[in-house]
C-alpha cells in the first residue's frame, strides 16, 4: 500500500515507519521538525528510515492549508497520523499551540482525507482523555467529558471530530488511545527520559505526588505491533447500532477506538527502582506535589483491542527498560540531553 505517516521523525512515527517500510509497503513521512525538544534526535530518527529505498520524507507543518490538497492529490491508501502537539504540562503554559497543531492541524488531515477518497485514517489519541476517571482499568465504554488538561481536551476533540467525518462523508476512522509509551528513542520531555538524563548527570529527578502515582507503561514494540494489525482492519458502517441506547467508544459510523495499553500499571516508584538498576545507580529523589493536569494512575482495559487483532505481546518492563538504558547510553554518552518539561503521558 501507499501510506502517509504524519509524525514521522517522532518517537513513535519512526518506529511505525520501520515497521511499514518492513512489511514492503511504499512509506511517505511528514513532519515539520520543530524544537518542543532536541530536533537533533528528530534528524537522527529520520537518518534511519532514510536507508529505506521506499521512504520519502516531506517537511510540512500541520496548519499548512496546502497540505489538504497534498493528501488529495497523494493516493494515499492509508494515513496514520501521529503528528501532534505533545505534552499534558506544556499545554497548561502554552495552548494555544494546541489549538493550532491538534485542533486546526487536524481538520486539515481530515479534509485530506475526506477528499483523497482515504480507505483507511488512524490517529494518535492519548489515555490523557480519561481525565478525572478514577474507576480502573479506563474502558473505551467511559464517559470522558473531564479532561484535566488542554492537551486532553484536544485529543477528546479530536476524536469528536473523527467521528463526524466518519459519520458525513463515510471516512473509516480508528482512533488510538495510547497509554504512557517509553523505550528507545524515545521523547525526551517524558519523566522516564529525565530520569535517566538527571540521574547520570547526578542531579536530583523530581517525582511529583511523593510518588504516589500509577502508570501502565507500554513499551514502543507493542504499540506498533497493534498498529500495525489494526491498520488493514478499516471499520464499517453499524447500521445495528442502537441509537435509543448509546454506548460510549462505539458508533453507527464507520468509526472505532481502541486503548493500547498493556493494562499492567506500575507504581510510579517502583518504576524508577526499575530504571536504578538497569543504569546501575541511585536516582536523589526530590518528592513533590501533585502537578496540575496529572492523573493519579492508568489502567487500560484492553480487552477490545485483543479480541479485534488476536493475541498481543506485551514487553516486561525490565526489558524494556534495559533496552532503553543500552540505547540512551550509546546514543548520548556523557553529553547532556536537551530537554523540555517533564510529562508522565
Amino acid at each position: 500500500m501507499k501510506i502517509l505517516v504524519t509524525g514521522a521523525a517522532g518517537f513513535i512515527g519512526m518506529f511505525v515507519c520501520k515497521r511499514l517500510l518492513g512489511e514492503g509497503h511504499a512509506v511517505t513521512g511528514m513532519d515539520n521538525l520543530n524544537d518542543y525538544y532536541d530536533p537533533g534526535l528528530k534528524q537522527a530518527r529520520l537518518d534511519q528510515l532514510s536507508q529505506f529505498e521506499r521512504f520519502q520524507f516531506i517537511y510540512q507543518d500541520l496548519v499548512n492549508p496546502g497540505l489538504i490538497e497534498y493528501i488529495a492529490q497523494g493516493e494515499f491508501d492509508v494515513v496514520v497520523h501521529l503528528a501532534a502537539q505533545a505534552g499534558v504540562r506544556y499545554s497548561i503554559a502554552a495552548p494555544l499551540a494546541y489549538a493550532d497543531a491538534n485542533l486546526a492541524g487536524f481538520t486539515h488531515i481530515l479534509e485530506g482525507c475526506r477528499h483523497g477518497k482515504v480507505k483507511h485514517l488512524l490517529f494518535a489519541s492519548s489515555s490523557s482523555v480519561y481525565g478525572g476517571n478514577t474507576r480502573l482499568p479506563f474502558s473505551e465504554t467511559d464517559p470522558v467529558d473531564l479532561p484535566v488538561s488542554f492537551y486532553a481536551a484536544t485529543k477528546r476533540a479530536n476524536e469528536l471530530m473523527a467521528h463526524s467525518y466518519a459519520h458525513l462523508y463515510g471516512l473509516p476512522v480508528t482512533g488510538l488511545r495510547f497509554f504512557t509509551v517509553y523505550g528507545p528513542w524515545g521523547r525526551p520531555d517524558m519523566a522516564y527520559f529525565k530520569f535517566a538524563e538527571k540521574m547520570v548527570n547526578g542531579t536530583p529527578i523530581d517525582v511529583y505526588n511523593h510518588g504516589r502515582m500509577q502508570r501502565d507503561f507500554t513499551y514502543i514494540d507493542d504499540i506498533v505491533e497493534a498498529i500495525a494489525r489494526l491498520l488493514p482492519q478499516a471499520p464499517a458502517a453499524n447500521p445495528a447500532y442502537d441509537r435509543d441506547h448509546p454506548l460510549a467508544g462505539a458508533s453507527w459510523a464507520p468509526y472505532q477506538l481502541f486503548n493500547i495499553g498493556g493494562s499492567h500499571p506500575v507504581a510510579l516508584l517502583t518504576f524508577i527502582e526499575t530504571l536504578e538498576a538497569q543504569l546501575g545507580l541511585v536516582a536523589d529523589k526530590n518528592l513533590l506535589p501533585m502537578q496540575d493536569g496529572d492523573v493519579v494512575a492508568t489502567c487500560a482495559d484492553n480487552s477490545k483491542l485483543r479480541q479485534a487483532i488476536g493475541e498481543w505481546p506485551v514487553t516486561p518492563l525490565e526489558t524494556g527498560l534495559a533496552r532503553f538504558v543500552d540505547w540512551f547510553r550509546t546514543f548520548y554518552g556523557h553529553r547532556r540531553t536537551p530537554l523540555t518539561q517533564d510529562n508522565t503521558d
